[in-house]
């Protein structure tokens, strides 16, 4: 493998090993024996253990950002808005990618943390607001929704057939 493909390797073994355990729980040696490297070639790669942790934080919101790009191109308004919502609600099956985001949230507490998502997760509203040509309620409606989709998908909720999960998800047009 070449030196990016194994960064590559380690950071996605990096993403399933914080999103179980986040920042402070998780050890760089149960990455590193997840990936079949030593610790010390992580940290020869990564630097720190926090910064193998801000790869996997903008790994997930450039996927989240190349979806919604691609997922939106040659529409505007409430069409790009549905087809990137659909867009997100695929990249919800990762589960793995799934706990990384909640993870990076999590741990905001860290100032560099704080800052990248800040960041990146403004990018990803700048971009919606671009699309939904100016209708700031419609982008926040859009944002909220993407976190109520984490909240039901972190629970296994998506499918739900019943229940208030079951109706939240009707009350969006989502039926399973």
């Amino acid at each position: 493998m070449t030196a990016d493909e194994r960064r590559s390797s380690i950071i996605d073994a990096a993403v399933i090993e914080f999103g179980a355990g986040g920042l402070d729980g998780t050890s760089v040696e149960s990455i590193a024996r997840r990936v079949g490297v030593t610790q010390p070639y992580v940290f020869r790669l990564f630097g720190t253990k926090k910064a193998l942790f801000l790869a996997c934080c903008e790994a997930c919101f450039t996927e989240t950002r190349a979806a919604f790009e691609t997922a939106a191109d040659g529409l505007a308004g409430e069409d790009a808005l549905i087809a990137m919502g659909k867009a997100y609600g695929q990249l919800l099956q990762d589960r793995p990618r799934l706990k990384m985001q909640l993870q990076s949230y999590a741990a905001c507490d860290d100032p560099d943390v704080r800052r990248l998502v800040r960041r990146r997760y403004g990018e990803l509203v700048e971009f919606v607001e671009g699309i939904a040509g100016g209708d700031q309620a419609r982008v926040s409606a859009f944002f909220a929704t993407g976190m109520m989709l984490n909240v039901l998908a972190a629970g296994d909720l998506l499918g739900a057939k019943d229940g208030w999960a079951a109706r939240m998800l009707a009350g969006l047009g989502i039926t399973t």
